[in-house]
């Protein structure tokens, strides 16, 4: 039985099983291929030396798990038909946690192999450069958000998955300049900070306008099912409160981090206060 409202009819049960087999496969091929490469690519390529970190593998782990919990059953069908502040939600795990995890995750062999010497190094060289990669991300961010884009995606399963695509693509490129494989391709500690800071600004112009709305801001969540009894406004207003202040945290506890391991770790390593480092008197 479907029930018809304002928006999209819809069914009454919004925690009905919905099977995703399409990002069955995705996430089957990511981990395919990663253990593929490291168990076979990697041992001819890398003659001294591991081929990759136990962290590394723990945190491809993690940024599977993240990805496949944001795209299947329940998170993807509760924000693509019902809520959009779990649209939301899923949108922060895609933008600001899966891509860095990618990036910390890959070894700096295996993403030499994937953009080769070439053309294709160039291009990549290019649109990880932070202006370039900043204005790609923060642009996807506002095009994201527009009312139509959202209704659009929402209402078509391929729609919704290429804008997904599209958030964490330029995502990447906009991390690689800050937690990249190619370790050259990195900024400086300073400007890691100053950089991810910028970053918090785009995003307060839709969540500030989701928070102060008086009305629906998209039609597709009009809808008469309400998920855990939370009307549309209120639906709204925590969708723009965990766009910026969720987005924000994150990205200062970045920054917080990288403050404190560049700069207060190197401090206290510089200072030694042991017996060996202390110049005995000479007798006189």
């Amino acid at each position: 039985m479907l029930i018809a409202g304002t928006g999209p009819s819809l069914n009454p049960d919004p925690w009905r099983f919905q099977p995703h087999p399409e990002v069955w496969l995705l996430v089957a091929f990511l981990v395919g291929a990663f253990i593929y490469a490291m168990r076979v690519i990697g041992p001819k390529v890398v003659t001294d030396g591991e081929v990759i970190s136990r962290k590394q593998i723990w945190t491809f782990v993690l940024m599977i798990t993240l990805l496949w919990g944001a795209s299947d059953w329940p998170t993807h069908d509760i924000a693509e038909e019902y809520l959009y502040s779990v649209h939301m939600v899923q949108h922060m795990v895609l933008a600001y946690v899966v891509p860095p995890l990618v990036l910390l995750s890959t070894p700096e062999w295996m993403f030499r192999i994937l953009i080769g010497e070439a053309r294709t190094y160039r291009i990549v060289r290019f649109v990880t450069r932070p202006i370039f990669a900043a204005v790609a991300y923060n642009v996807v961010v506002m095009i994201s958000h527009i009312p139509t884009v959202v209704n659009l995606s929402a209402s078509g399963g391929p729609l919704h998955y290429f804008v997904h695509i599209l958030v964490v693509s330029s995502a990447l490129l906009m991390w690689m300049s800050v937690c990249g494989p190619i370790k050259e391709w990195r900024m400086s500690p300073v400007a890691k900070m100053i950089y991810l800071f910028s970053q918090s600004f785009v995003p307060v112009i839709p969540a500030a306008w989701l928070t102060v709305a008086e009305g629906p801001v998209y039609k597709h969540y009009n809808t008469p099912v309400r998920v855990g009894g939370i009307s549309l406004l209120s639906d709204q207003q925590a969708a723009g409160v965990i766009m910026k202040l969720g987005g924000a945290a994150f990205i200062w506890t970045v920054i917080v981090i990288i403050f404190l391991k560049e700069f207060i770790g190197n401090f206290y390593g510089d200072q030694s206060y042991k017996k060996k480092d202390i110049a005995e008197p000479t007798p006189s």
